[in-house]
């Protein structure tokens, strides 16, 4: 007869719970294989490294969302791997996907550039008068995708974490009729009327962690309260007690999705 321990079943069960673990984190690497590893190259010698993710087995015809993510400061560089640290893995998961089909751009800005020329840590900042070089190259991606892919152009979806925060913001005043919904986490944009004026009839939802050290939580509360004051109605979730991360709490809310792919721009 055999016979079997409490120890044995307890041991049957932590060696079970190991390799559930390690399966289970295999599955979340392998979902950051779906993205490919792209160059964007302009006529002039420009370049921009991004990662691409478009969803198979499209019906004939169909067309999809696209969502643009701008990474912080940390995954910058050249290496087209680091900007797959922080959403991605969410942005390809069932949260998103299983809602709406959902094609994903990520791009990389380059060392020692950022996504808009200001400083992260000022009370605030004027719009500078262009786009960073590295915002001009996303835009025309951008563009190229939407026309060489079958991407749904009523549903552009942008979003982005500190110094992406602040691309965001940047992007969606300069193309205010482009975005159908804006993520707005942990960054800042310019507050003054004339410019909230122009993406007050934007969908945004705002995230910022209230002992936030790097970027000041009154600049996203400057930008929603800019937003109401002129007829805009934007969604703000503030963390209570949460410093600079506030995207990881953000990226895995599923209610962020069903929120997300139910926004659609209207016709111009």
């Amino acid at each position: 007869m055999l016979l079997v321990t409490s120890r044995d079943v307890l041991g049957l069960a932590l060696v079970l719970g190991s390799l559930f673990s390690i399966t289970s984190a295999k599955g979340e690497e392998n979902v950051l294989e779906n993205y490919e590893k792209l160059e964007f190259k302009t006529p002039d010698g420009q370049v921009l490294r991004y990662r691409w993710y478009f969803p198979s087995e499209l019906h004939t015809g169909e067309k999809v969302p696209l969502l643009i993510f701008l990474h912080g400061a940390g995954e910058r560089g050249e290496d087209n791997e680091k900007t797959l640290v922080h959403g991605a893995r969410d942005f390809v998961s069932e949260k998103l996907q299983s809602l709406q089909k959902c094609a994903v751009l990520i791009p990389q800005c380059p060392e020692g550039q950022q996504w808009v020329n200001v400083p992260w840590s000022d009370d605030a900042h004027t719009i500078p008068k262009e786009p960073s070089d590295a915002l001009k190259l996303v835009k025309r991606l951008m563009d190229d995708l939407c026309e060489s892919k079958p991407i749904d152009k009523q549903r552009i979806y942008l979003t982005g974490l500190s110094m992406g925060g602040f691309g965001a913001w940047d992007l969606v005043s300069r193309s205010p009729n482009h975005f159908a919904a804006v993520v707005a986490i942990c960054g800042g944009g310019d507050s003054d009327e004339k410019v909230v004026q122009k993406i007050k009839h934007v969908p945004i939802w705002v995230f910022h962690g209230d002992a936030d050290q790097a970027v000041k939580v009154q600049r996203s509360r400057d930008m929603v309260s800019a937003l109401k004051a002129v007829g805009g109605q934007p969604k703000y979730t503030e963390y209570p007690d949460t410093g600079h991360n506030s995207w990881t709490e953000s990226y895995a809310n599923p209610e962020l999705y069903r929120w997300l792919v139910s926004q659609k721009l209207k016709e111009q």
